[in-house]
């Protein structure tokens, strides 16, 4: 059979380079400073745009260092259904890792972490939109995560409250959601992809205490709409984890208000 000279030819079977890599494991116990060179407590830099879907309502890109996430937000749509008709608008989410964000290649389609990650985000989300404003309504949000480095619930959630905002979605306030990693008397806040994934399998235990929070949190009303952990975690550490999470959005989300600031005033000079 005659073959393809305009194929570029190449092995039948590959390999990832992260099989060959060498494994490098954090030892906990003499842990000083973190792989990225950040402190215990020091938060990655936080870039954030709008706008950068150009079919969707509403859309926000995201960036913590090597966390990247897009969202677009389409509605609100009518629904047509009888039995789905609600006095309360509906909100719908769809969470999936891209099938390159992550050291091991992810399918196409949804598995159960992304069904379940999708859930979260839409626990986070709801008690900050106004769904009573949107009868028989529903507002679809889809959520990609291009590069997976740790915290993709949180920047989900960031990504997701910033792209309804830009869509002009009636909120009683921004989501702001910040996460830590939790392991003996060492707590890391906004862990990468190495540290959650050394704590959450147990590979180092100080005591009971190996976990990881993710706290979801309405600045302007001091309100926590979601609440989210992992791991063998006691309650007075959960309780301090929480607390400074909240900390932490409140560090954020100047951010998130600037950003969305920045959305205005280009809307209002595009129509000028």
């Amino acid at each position: 059979m005659p073959t393809d000279t305009r194929r570029l030819t190449g092995p039948e079977s590959s390999q990832s380079p992260y099989n060959f890599a060498p494994c490098s494991k954090l030892d906990m116990r003499n842990l000083e400073v973190r792989p990225d060179g950040r402190s215990f407590k020091q938060l990655r830099p936080l870039f954030l745009r709008t706008d950068v879907v150009s079919q969707a309502r509403g859309s926000s890109y995201i960036e913590m260092n090597d966390t990247k996430a897009i969202c677009a937000v389409y509605g609100p749509r009518e629904v047509l259904r009888r039995e789905d008709f609600s006095l309360k608008g509906q909100l719908t989410c769809d969470f999936k890792f891209a099938t390159f964000s992550c050291k091991q290649r992810r399918q196409h389609q949804q598995d159960s972490q992304e069904k379940d990650l999708s859930v979260q985000v839409l626990e986070a989300l709801e008690p900050a939109v106004c769904l009573h404003k949107y009868p028989k309504s529903q507002i679809n949000i889809f959520i990609t995560v291009l590069q997976h480095d740790g915290c993709a619930l949180s920047a989900a959630i960031m990504c997701a409250s910033l792209a309804l905002a830009s869509a002009g979605i009636e909120m009683y306030d921004l989501v702001v959601a910040s996460s830590a990693a939790i392991c003996g008397s060492l707590t890391l806040v906004d862990p990468t992809a190495q540290e959650e994934e050394t704590i959450l399998k147990s590979t180092v235990k100080l005591d009971a205490n190996a976990g990881s929070v993710t706290v979801a949190y309405l600045p302007s009303m001091s309100q926590v709409s979601a609440l989210s952990s992992d791991g063998e975690l006691s309650f007075e550490v959960l309780n301090k984890s929480m607390q400074e999470c909240v900390a932490n959005c409140q560090r954020l989300y100047p951010v998130l208000e600037q950003t969305l600031v920045k959305h205005q005033q280009e809307l209002e000079a595009s129509k000028s």
